[in-house]
């Protein structure tokens, strides 16, 4: 997969291991770690009750399927009110006004804020790559995902995990209720990296033909395909809200590389020789920072939310911090 320079593994570094991380076994009913050796955020109690405050944000009304926390465009019954309108025969009269009958002697029908749910779909990029770095960048998308979907579960938001290995999206579970945490945290748990190459482009858009309806759409990606522009174009173009989290390591964000090295593709096994030196770490971090920009330019256009982040960035600070400054929570 492509990136400012590929994506640099030694060729006698260890590949990749498989991602299958688990919960901790401790006191299951109240306390769940999905383990970061470097992150020593667990999702017990309070860490719960904390996400439980934050809703993800949308930047305009949803047209939903259920009742649910979300403000809707349609009028119904709800306790937050709306507007009035002309009394038509047949009108329900519970829902007259009796004090502007008393005041202008005309019979008006007070509406409400329909509230309605929406889907929030978790897009996780099971390629290769993502199992390089430490803290690996798919354990890091696994643990975003299963924070962010107990937010939308405790907002009585539908949330759906996808995950995009080889050319196909497989949706791996679809829920509802925050009762249904750990039965997302299970099937977070239980994902993995796929075995050879990703085509993200053909599996993004095979996910993206599967949903309905107006939500939010949250791609976990390190965008180390050649079509990773295509993906936020064609995905932003759903109707649904878009947030792209670019997760990269700190061994790509700041290589600790010198000498004559021979780089290997983890996907297709193809490799570069490369004496890198200053000279070249610097042209590559300067690629890098172009590269993430044109991202973040492209996803202002498209009106998506575009975060690239380290994997070393703590789970609640990305929760309680980062993504609340960038309001994709609040």
């Amino acid at each position: 997969m492509d990136g400012p320079l590929g994506n640099p593994q030694p060729a006698d570094a260890a590949a990749p291991a498989r991602t299958n991380a688990g919960s901790s076994g401790h006191d299951r009913a109240r306390r769940v770690h999905l383990p970061s050796d470097l992150d020593p955020t667990v999702f017990d109690e309070t860490f719960l009750r904390q996400l439980e405050r934050l809703q993800v944000l949308m930047r305009a009304p949803v047209r939903g399927g259920l009742k649910g926390g979300r403000r809707s465009v349609k009028r119904g019954q709800s306790v937050e009110f709306a507007d009035f309108r002309d009394y038509a025969l047949g009108d329900d009269l519970r829902q007259l006004d009796w004090n502007v009958l008393a005041r202008l002697e005309k019979l008006f029908i007070k509406l409400y804020v329909e509230e309605e749910d929406v889907t929030i779909s978790f897009l996780i990029d099971t390629s290769a790559s993502m199992g390089s770095g430490r803290p690996s960048k798919f354990l890091f998308a696994q643990r975003a995902a299963a924070a962010l979907g107990y937010i939308g579960l405790a907002s009585e938001d539908r949330v759906a995990v996808t995950t995009l290995g080889g050319r196909a999206g497989r949706r791996q579970v679809a829920l509802r209720g925050s009762g249904r945490v750990f039965r997302l945290l299970s099937a977070l748990s239980a994902i993995a990296v796929a075995e050879g190459p990703t085509d993200l482009q053909a599996a993004a858009r095979h996910a993206g033909a599967q949903l309905s309806g107006r939500g939010v759409i949250v791609l976990l990606s390190d965008l180390l395909d050649p079509h990773a522009d295509r993906v936020i174009r064609e995905l932003a173009a759903t109707g649904s809200e878009l947030i792209v989290l670019h997760l990269l390591s700190p061994q790509e964000l700041d290589p600790a590389l010198e000498g004559d090295l021979r780089l290997v593709d983890v996907e297709t096994g193809d490799g570069v020789d490369v004496t890198v030196d200053l000279a070249t770490l610097d042209s590559y971090r300067q690629r890098l920072d172009t590269w993430r920009d044109g991202f973040a330019d492209l996803a202002a256009r498209r009106r998506a939310t575009y975060v690239p982040l380290s994997t070393v960035v703590p789970l609640s600070d990305l929760m309680f911090a980062e993504l609340r400054r960038r309001q994709v929570v609040g």
